[in-house]
């Protein structure tokens, strides 16, 4: 018997072993996708937000920084290659630990612009991330509506244009390059995670995309998924409308998570995929109609932020 309980637990920890190292490996499965001469995308497989990087003739501004440090220091990398010289600036695009944790490995008084929200967010539910040297990659330049950055040949636009996956998002435009990275406010062809605790609003995500769209652009970059167009976002507003109008019949007739859950019918999410990290969370069909059902009927709220 003893053998048999050994055999287990070296099984498990080969196990363990060896499902630790692919996922360490799928957080290094770095690749780059040009959407212009000077736009690129920075892709992972695992545990890491879409990273933009625009070329201006001085050097890089990069638009989020994925998950962890190590990660960071890559991106830092290949920015400067892609860039054709140093880092100008980071914009994040909200405050989610895959979009903001691998700014601490760039240089100390690096300008990171981002939502005065988003701070706030940082500070409040990841304050702890934010200790010691990594205080320094907080964002420095924070505003409310729309702040605008002009590096060597470009221009860079960053607006606020409404609540959705959380309540600071921000869209970056590239002006001269006709591109947008969209960070989270677009999931494409994926589940998307709808942060109410954190400020966001299925409801008014749908509004905050109509503004989106009015912008002159051609190519998005989402916050994950393949760079698609104009249509891959209306696309995914389309589905967002559908998913909200399940919460919104569940208010109106009083249903249970349960009964939204067997009842709702959505059509518009054919060929996503599920986003997930084994044991820490899952972003799939029924997590969204739970986050619709839960705004649609108030069982959850926006948590109570203080201004930093």
């Amino acid at each position: 018997m003893s053998r048999v309980l050994w055999a287990i637990a070296a099984a498990l920890v080969v196990g363990v072993g060896g499902t630790v190292v692919h996922l360490y490996s799928g957080m290094n499965a770095f690749r780059v996708v040009e959407v212009g001469d000077d736009v690129h995308v920075i892709e992972v497989e695992r545990l890491g937000g879409n990273v933009g990087v625009l070329a201006t003739g001085q050097g890089a501004v990069v638009v989020d920084t994925m998950t962890f440090r190590f990660q960071g220091e890559q991106l830092l990398e290949m920015a400067e290659r892609l860039g054709r010289g140093p880092v100008q600036a980071v914009i994040n695009t909200h405050y989610h630990q895959d979009h903001t944790h691998g700014n601490s490995a760039f240089p100390a008084g690096t300008k990171v612009i981002a939502t005065r929200r988003t701070r706030d967010y940082l500070l409040h539910f990841d304050g702890e991330a934010w200790q010691g040297d990594a205080r320094d990659l907080l964002p420095n330049e924070t505003f409310d509506d729309v702040s605008e950055l002009r590096v060597g040949q470009k221009t860079i636009r960053s607006l606020h244009p409404g609540r959705g996956h959380t309540g600071g998002d921000l869209v970056v435009h590239f002006v001269e390059d006709r591109v947008i990275h969209a960070g989270d406010l677009v999931f494409h062809e994926r589940y998307p995670n709808i942060d109410l605790e954190g400020g966001g609003s299925l409801r008014e995500w749908i509004a905050t995309l109509d503004r989106v769209l009015e912008l002159d652009f051609e190519r998005v970059i989402p916050g994950h998924g393949a760079v698609t167009g104009r249509e891959g976002l209306a696309g995914f507003q389309r589905f967002l409308r559908e998913l909200w109008a399940v919460g919104e019949e569940a208010a109106r007739e009083g249903l249970s998570l349960e009964d939204t859950l067997a009842r709702a019918e959505l059509g518009e999410d054919r060929g996503y995929q599920v986003i997930s990290f084994p044991l820490v969370f899952r972003l799939d069909r029924d997590f969204a109609i739970r986050r619709a059902w839960e705004e649609a009927t108030g069982a959850v709220r926006p948590q109570a932020v203080p201004a930093s």
